[in-house]
């Protein structure tokens, strides 16, 4: 079933990749924030993960500097892409200011009915769901960016308003499900 806006994040407990932002399990709690939660589910290999990878880190930063939490979750199957393997995480990590999480069951991507890489999921402070779908229009290319509607949301929850555009269709690649 569809996580809908209005509904509370499904919890999780997940092996983080990156030893130099949050612990080696990260609960949901342990990833939000005072002001709420953005999760992103994405992997090392998609070029739509890969053209955004300095979006995504400007929004890390932006949503740190907001009291927003944010972590990226790679639920992929490591058979059907090697490069998504907890070993690679683990190197791409290293360049990263966030916390990567692996949902080697997927049980998490299920829970939160993630389809895409990247596919974002804006949380609120009481960590109800305000905003799912794309960061922007164009994660192939930064320079055709002509809607931000990740950042719209973000801005439109920090002003207690709801924003303009609630639920977008993700641009990428699509999660690769184990068999």
């Amino acid at each position: 079933m569809a996580l809908s806006i209005g509904d509370l994040a499904p919890t999780f407990e997940l092996q983080n990749s990156n030893p130099n932002k949050g612990t080696k399990m990260m609960t949901l709690e342990q990833a939000s924030g005072k002001n709420g939660l953005i999760v992103v589910f994405e992997c090392n290999h998609c070029p739509y993960v890969i053209a955004s990878i300095s979006r995504l880190e400007a929004m890390s930063m932006k949503a740190e500097n907001l009291e927003i939490g944010f972590i990226g979750i790679n639920s992929n199957d490591p058979l059907v892409y090697p490069n998504d393997s907890f070993e690679h995480m683990e190197t791409r990590a290293q360049s990263m200011s966030y916390p990567y999480l692996h949902d080697a069951t997927q049980d998490v991507a299920h829970a939160y009915d993630a389809k895409r890489t990247p596919e974002f999921f804006l949380f609120d402070s009481e960590l109800k769901l305000i905003y799912r779908g794309r960061m922007d229009d164009s994660p192939r290319d930064p320079t055709l960016v002509q809607t931000k509607e990740l950042d719209d949301a973000v801005q439109a929850m920090l002003e207690g308003n709801a924003p303009p555009v609630s639920i977008t269709e993700s641009i990428g690649c699509s999660v690769k499900w184990k068999r």
